[in-house]
């Protein structure tokens, strides 16, 4: 699975103002020049402006590279997830998702993320409970244990889909199967992404209890 992340041009932007800030202050440093308002300006700028600049690009460039399924994937315990939503022959609805040309390669954040004013801060404080947990607790967990034992924090939402699928729309209504589970997918009792349904996002870690309460089923059927 490829694991490289591009810089982009925020990145190169950090980097740039580190370098001008940095030769600003090694030139004043060789060149010990008289405080006057030219070398005051230019110090501003390698003391101040420069560093927040990159400091504040850098931070904006993180967190766009959180968002990625490389990011995600870089966690071995999460390995078997991206590789399916990268996988071309997978049904499975993440790799479904990653090959929407819009958000595929960020689609484990597009799905996962909390929708809402403050969606952004709460989706990044969720982010910091995995890394803790992952040094603390998964991060040496073989791969197999970690498929059978670990477990999205809460449900995942049926919202988190309609936020982007309509269920108003007349082609949506015309497949029977839509229509006769409505109000069952507006109150939970019928997820989404189930067996009974849309089939599991993940299916390669759906062990244990979800197959015994799906009868042994992995999958179901995928639809568009």
């Amino acid at each position: 699975m490829n694991q490289v992340h591009e810089i982009g041009w925020l990145g190169w932007s950090s980097v740039a103002f580190a370098t001008l800030a940095a030769a600003i202050l090694l030139m004043h440093l060789v060149r010990r020049r008289p405080i006057d308002a030219s070398v005051k300006l230019w110090l501003l700028m390698g003391l101040g402006v420069f560093p927040i600049a990159s400091a504040g690009t850098s931070n904006i460039a993180g967190f766009q590279a959180t968002q990625s399924r490389a990011f995600c994937g870089s966690c071995h315990v999460m390995i078997p997830h991206a590789s399916d939503s990268e996988d071309l022959a997978s049904t499975s609805l993440s790799a479904i998702h990653g090959r929407n040309k819009y958000f595929g390669k960020d689609n484990c954040y597009t799905c996962h993320k909390d929708y809402g004013m403050y969606g952004y801060v709460l989706t990044k404080m969720g982010g910091m409970r995995h890394v803790f947990l992952y040094l603390t607790e998964y991060r040496t967990m073989p791969l197999e244990k970690a498929k059978h034992d670990i477990r999205i924090v809460k449900p995942f939402t049926n919202q988190a889909c309609l936020n982007c699928h309509t269920t108003t729309a007349p082609g949506w209504k015309a497949i029977g199967d839509h229509a006769s589970s409505l109000a069952s997918l507006q109150d939970g009792t019928l997820s989404c992404a189930s067996s009974g349904c849309h089939g599991y996002a993940h299916p390669a870690t759906k062990l244990g209890k979800e197959l015994a309460a799906d009868g042994g089923l992995a999958d179901g059927p995928v639809g568009p």
